[in-house]
């Protein structure tokens, strides 16, 4: 089965044959966006530096490196996916006014996150944790550095990236969450383990009473 690859600037009909559980790449470019960014666009009313429309965004806090012998120019060390879900109370309205259409991170992210991929047109993925090296090697350039007085973690690093992945696609534009629906399955099957469970060692209980 051929790789799905994604290139920026995304389209939403880009995205409506795509499904959560999929697994999908990038090219093109995507830009590290976490907690401070989003502060500063949705409560501080201030634009981002970045046009993000048909973009891609990582909530991830990379360390970086200057190049030797280059002015303002800087190469990718590690750069791994933080936590999303930090990011949900903004998610709605950060998809609403950027028009991004891929949103990275780790974890699941709820209902805002869902709502805005739904009417906007766009993913949530996960890449998996403990693969920051993996992922700075899809790095090809970084080619702008925005916001650095929030220091490294924090600033608006955008990355030309070659397929950039795996990506697993945790909310699609079809209103379905991975992480939400399969927590309803594995409670169900926890629930079964249990009952079945009680039925071997209900005699534990009988010699409690005795």
């Amino acid at each position: 089965m051929a790789k799905k690859i994604l290139t920026t600037p995304i389209k939403a009909e880009d995205l409506e044959d795509i499904h959560i559980g999929d697994i999908i790449y990038l090219n093109g470019h995507i830009t590290t966006c976490r907690d401070v960014a989003h502060r500063r666009l949705i409560e501080g009313k201030r634009e981002l530096p970045v046009n993000l429309e048909g973009g891609a965004i990582f909530h991830a806090g990379p360390i970086v490196r200057p190049v030797e012998g280059e002015e303002d120019k800087y190469e990718m060390v590690s750069v791994g996916p933080t936590t999303s879900m930090r990011m949900e109370k903004f998610e709605y309205d950060f998809i609403r006014e950027t028009g991004v259409k891929l949103i990275v991170g780790k974890g699941g992210m709820k209902e805002g996150t869902m709502r805005g991929c739904q009417e906007y047109k766009a993913l949530h993925c996960v890449f998996p944790a403990g693969c920051a090296v993996v992922a700075a090697a899809t790095v090809e350039e970084i080619e702008s550095a925005d916001w650095k007085d929030l220091g490294m973690p924090e600033t608006l690093w955008t990355c030309r990236v070659h397929e950039f992945g795996p990506l697993i696609v945790s909310i699609d534009t079809h209103g379905r969450n991975l992480f939400e629906e399969n927590k309803v399955i594995f409670n169900e099957k926890k629930d079964k383990a249990v009952e079945e469970i009680c039925k071997h060692v209900s005699f534990i209980l009988s010699l409690i009473h005795i």
